[in-house]
């Protein structure tokens, strides 16, 4: 297999090196830092046009280091050509721009996977397992009282704290299904500006389909890294996910702690790979069934979509609601219709004063032909509102019920 690259970052990198150390290669570079070319033997720079063409390689790897418009738009255009993506996540925090390439992917057939292989952990399926025997009233735990993320960050910037959240955000989503509501609480001490002061020991509150309060907390920590843990009536389950290219994640529950290493390169290689072995008009899921299915781009996209939601709960001082709604053409058709609609009403409205006001005016001073202009607003009215209602049938028309993403995560936990 050859892989094409667009920007670079970390995880990107790791990724590289674990595809050629499987025997792939790389092909087309575009849009690295000079220093980072050198770094990387065999490159071959061009023009990210050059991965339009399907022949130039099988998959193409974005990173997010010096994101910029241009390099958006080329995935945009990557994306309608219906080439398979391996995307550093997140690439931007625009939530826009997330679900513009889910309603494209579901139109091309490209095929999107986000780097998050967290959620592909055995740990991490066991946690979701233990809370829903936990929930269903036959755990070890108990009765289930609060589920807390602790991010440990070395930058509590504005930034690298949205980040972070976007890559737990997924987890949260496959741990305990799509949030409802986001309420954020912003502390102190991430850094020496007012503003990094707001995001130094940010809380953010989830509620869930389940009655389980959430709650992710950034904090200041050495390693870097995640720390989940359940708390139960009767006991409690801890997770360590340290940072890195091969770490070793650390299940506490009780007095029998157990170690268990992740290797994020290889788990997303192999993701990958299975991708590209089948068909892309007929996708399978994996062969062994998962609880905790791997990410794809509507993961990606909702979890993009709770970061974006945070600075909007800070600045307004209350929680959001979460509405979880189906991002299609249809979809958006529909919102842009009920949009127009209530703009119409309005200009309706100061149509028939002006008309009325007109009409009266040019009646008194004997203007004839200013008053049957003014007279014909009642049809001129009819006419555009029928036209609206007529632009109503369009989405039959043109065919087709609106369609889902691929497979999103994992179903809602019991006692939604």
């Amino acid at each position: 297999m050859r892989v094409g690259l667009l920007g670079y970052d970390d995880s990107i990198g790791w990724l590289l090196d674990a595809a050629r150390g499987s025997g792939h290669t790389l092909g087309p570079v575009c849009d690295v830092d000079p220093a980072v070319l050198e770094a990387l033997p065999g490159a071959m720079p061009a023009a990210w046009e050059t991965l339009l063409d399907a022949e130039s390689s099988a998959a193409v790897l974005v990173g997010a280091d010096g994101w910029h418009p241009g390099r958006a738009d080329a995935v945009r255009a990557l994306v309608q050509a219906g080439r398979t993506l391996v995307l550093s996540h997140p690439l931007d925090l625009s939530m826009v721009w997330a679900y513009e390439l889910e309603m494209i992917r579901q139109d091309t057939g490209s095929r999107l996977v986000p780097f998050l292989p967290e959620r592909l952990h055995p740990f991490v399926e066991q946690l979701r397992a233990t809370l829903e025997s936990a929930l269903a009233g036959a755990g070890t735990i108990g009765v289930p009282e609060t589920l807390l993320f602790e991010r440990q960050l070395a930058d509590r910037g504005r930034d690298a704290v949205l980040r972070a959240f976007a890559r737990d955000a997924d987890l949260i989503r496959a741990i305990v299904g799509s949030p409802g509501r986001l309420s954020t609480l912003g502390g102190g001490g991430g850094g020496p500006g007012p503003e990094d002061a707001l995001w130094g020991s940010l809380a953010i509150g989830l509620s869930g389909p389940t009655s389980l309060p959430v709650r992710w907390q950034a904090g200041r920590g050495s390693p870097p890294g995640l720390r989940v843990r359940l708390l139960g009536s009767r006991g409690d389950v801890a997770l360590e996910i340290p940072d890195g290219q091969r770490v070793n994640c650390r299940r506490e529950q009780g007095t029998t702690p157990t170690q268990q290493p992740l290797d994020r390169p290889a788990a997303m290689l192999a993701e990958l790979e299975r991708i590209i072995a089948q068909p892309a008009a007929h996708p399978s899921p994996p062969k062994a069934p998962r609880a905790i299915p791997p990410a794809t781009w509507d993961d990606a996209a909702r979890a993009i979509e709770l970061a974006e939601t945070v600075p909007r709960s800070l600045a307004r001082g209350r929680g959001i609601d979460l509405h979880q709604e189906e991002f299609t053409d249809v979809g958006t058709f529909k919102g842009t219709m009920a949009s127009v609609g209530c703009g119409l009403v309005l200009v309706g409205l100061l149509v028939v004063l002006l008309g009325a006001l007109i009409g009266g005016i040019a009646r008194e001073n004997g203007w004839e032909l200013v008053a049957r202009v003014a007279g014909a607003w009642p049809m001129v009215l009819l006419v555009i509102l029928c036209a609206f209602l007529g632009l109503q049938i369009l989405p039959l028309l043109i065919g087709g019920a609106p369609r889902r993403g691929d497979d999103s995560g994992p179903g809602d936990l019991p006692g939604a």
